[in-house]
């Protein structure tokens, strides 16, 4: 592989924009986001063409020592870079250098070692006192992007938080905070007489899984990963709450801080851990054919973690999606029977005999028929980076993966990402 090496002979006091010129070169190749790695050397002693001595040796003569700035870049990329670098430099000497390189190879995280949680967290979270009644939380959620929310003590002190998975365990709320929406307002009236007679303090989870403002992102996505959850309270240094960090903040920072692995690919860098799409989508997907009954995609819904079912063609090959959401506006004539399966877990048989019209539906209609078919998908060699970024345009939260003839192969989440993420 052709690389340049360029290298530039200045002095401690060489300045670009008012900042050290050592600084500004180096904050100039990282931000290339190419495969260049750039040193800086400082010297012990040295002489300038003027005639000026610097040396250790002498402390009158030690304050302005020389420096050495070496950047080595893809040959391909020099052009871009060298003009930039020679206005830059407007003390010293700047020599260039072709090189063979025999091989360069770099670990890549997906996690930025460097990002704390502070960095990226939401501040000013909204929270709730241990007394505030489960109607009030439902109303929060119902009218806010997020889907848990923390409880504090007087102090400012977290003592626990109340998720979605609270209301659907603890206050039994039928369905998840997404759905109720579509539901008609009468529904959502017997929703709070069901929560009636519950507060924060009876749903909240405690004792809490916090993590401190001033670790590293990476040790709170272990965290995230390791408990199970999709965002956690912030802490600052007195243990009060100071923020809530979620994954989609996790995503938006490695889009911006992770690198550019296409470019890396490009410029023929062997990565260590180069993460694409097969490396971190799950398998295990529920997949039914499009003639089978809804009652099937219902059940498998039921069981899943993942929420979806793929349906598939001949081969395999992907046809559409189908959720709790595409159910519930699949039978939006039937909403009543649908409410009746949730609210009193019946089974869609018991369902079928208050709602008769209801039944018939359910016999009559097939995967194919209620399946969402506009969706997005990816391949399975997709570039990881380039898979989070539609996730995070899109605000999607799983995606299906397809190979090159547009076979089903799997699901890629939000969670299975971080877990290859930190797993590499």
């Amino acid at each position: 592989m052709p690389y340049t090496v360029v290298r530039i002979y200045t002095s401690e006091e060489a300045r670009y924009e008012g900042k050290p010129l050592s600084h500004a070169i180096v904050n100039f190749v990282h931000g290339l986001k190419i495969s260049a790695r750039c040193l800086v050397t400082k010297a012990v002693a040295g002489c300038y063409e003027n005639g000026e001595i610097a040396t250790f040796g002498v402390e009158v003569l030690s304050y302005n020592m020389p420096l050495e700035i070496t950047v080595i870049l893809p040959s391909g990329e020099k052009g871009a870079v060298l003009p930039v670098l020679e206005r830059m430099s407007e003390d010293g000497i700047m020599t260039v250098e072709e090189r063979e390189v025999l091989w360069h190879k770099s670990r890549k995280q997906l996690i930025p070692r460097q990002v704390k949680v502070r960095d990226i967290m939401t501040t000013r979270p909204v929270s709730v006192p241990a007394s505030a009644p489960a109607g009030d939380i439902i109303k929060i959620l119902s009218e806010s992007k997020f889907q848990s929310i923390p409880v504090t003590a007087p102090d400012g002190r977290p003592v626990g938080i109340v998720t979605q998975g609270d209301l659907l365990r603890r206050a039994k709320m039928p369905l998840q905070m997404g759905l109720l929406t579509e539901l008609a307002s009468h529904h959502l009236k017997a929703l709070e007489d069901i929560l009636a007679g519950f507060y924060a303090k009876d749903l909240m989870s405690a004792p809490i899984v916090a993590v401190k403002d001033d670790e590293q992102l990476s040790a709170a996505v272990e965290t995230m990963l390791k408990n199970g959850l999709k965002r956690l309270p912030v802490l600052d240094k007195a243990g009060k709450l100071a923020g809530m960090i979620s994954r989609l903040d996790v995503f938006k920072t490695i889009l911006d801080k992770a690198p550019d692995w296409q470019a890396l690919k490009r410029s023929e860098v062997i990565l260590s851990n180069v993460k694409t799409v097969r490396e971190a989508m799950r398998h295990d997907t529920p997949v039914l054919p499009q003639d089978a009954p809804v009652w099937d995609a219902v059940k498998l819904i039921e069981t899943t973690d993942i929420k979806r079912v793929a349906v598939v063609g001949e081969g395999g090959k992907l046809l559409g999606l189908i959720s709790d959401s595409v159910l519930l506006n699949a039978f939006s004539a039937h909403k009543a029977g649908i409410w009746d399966y949730f609210v009193s877990k019946l089974s869609f048989t018991a369902a079928g005999r208050r709602h008769k019209e209801f039944l018939r539906a359910l016999r009559a209609k097939t995967a194919g028929e209620i399946m969402r078919t506009d969706i997005f998908s990816l391949r399975e060699d997709d570039p990881i980076d380039e898979a989070i970024r539609l996730m995070v345009a899109k605000q999607l939260k799983r995606v299906p993966v397809l190979d090159k003839d547009g076979v089903f192969k799997g699901m890629l989440t939000r969670d299975s990402i971080l877990r290859a993420g930190a797993a590499k």
